[in-house]
């Protein structure tokens, strides 16, 4: 294994070649998704496979920052069954935190048991296309992340992000072609994505993920900050 080393990505750790990366485990010893482990200097690494996770194959294409730094506040849209949100409560560390949203009960039971272990996830049963549902339940986040597969994707993402986003907080989308229209081409599918986010966000990353994840896309956007003077 080649020495693991600190990336320009806070909290995100590469081999030396900088086709593998890893975080640091907030729990050694405990493994949740049978991840490969290794240990270096006394720390613990889990690798982040890009094959398993956008976020991880974002990274693997060149994206330089992701805007998700330690002690942060995340609320994650379509958390599944955990594997990218136990990287990420890696990178927040325990002074950050996880809101985990999923509306499927099977995988938020899944959630459960990773949350038991990492104090720093809340799992939430709820439906990220009806924000009320769960408004109660989390505060303002630093990062709202989504990765949802459903037609209007970037309406679920704008509305959260309308309702739960600090200003001058950054979203995290993941879009899958397919999931929005089957006969049209994933570019073109990018593009009419791109334009619904430019007239409520500043999008200032823009990746597809291939050869890593097929037809999928992810954007970094900034919330616009609003002045309360007129």
């Amino acid at each position: 294994m080649n020495m693991i080393n600190p990336s320009k990505i806070f909290e995100i750790y590469e081999s030396e070649n900088r086709k593998r990366i890893f975080t640091k485990n907030i729990t050694p010893g405990k493994r949740f998704f049978n991840e490969k482990i290794y240990h270096e200097k006394d720390k613990e690494y889990r690798e982040f496979d890009p094959r398993r996770s956008k976020l991880s194959a974002l990274i693997l294409k060149g994206c330089q920052n992701i805007f998700i730094r330690k002690d942060d506040t995340v609320l994650y849209l379509g958390a599944s069954h955990g594997y990218t949100v136990s990287y990420i409560s890696d990178i927040v560390g325990h002074s950050g935190f996880i809101f985990a949203i999923d509306s499927s009960a099977r995988v938020v039971r899944d959630l459960y048991f990773l949350a038991k272990e990492r104090k720093n996830i809340a799992p939430i049963f709820a439906d990220a296309n009806a924000p009320k549902e769960y408004g109660d339940r989390v505060c303002l986040a630093d990062i709202v992340y989504q990765d949802i597969a459903q037609k209007n994707q970037a309406e679920i993402f704008l509305k959260n992000i309308g309702n739960f986003l600090k200003n001058g907080g950054y979203g995290i989308l993941t879009v899958k072609a397919r999931s929005i229209n089957v006969v049209r081409k994933p570019g073109e599918v990018f593009k009419e994505v791109r334009k619904k986010l430019e007239k409520e966000v500043i999008i200032i990353e823009y990746r597809t993920l291939e050869p890593y994840q097929i037809d999928h896309c992810m954007f970094i956007c900034k919330k616009r900050i609003h002045s309360t003077m007129e």
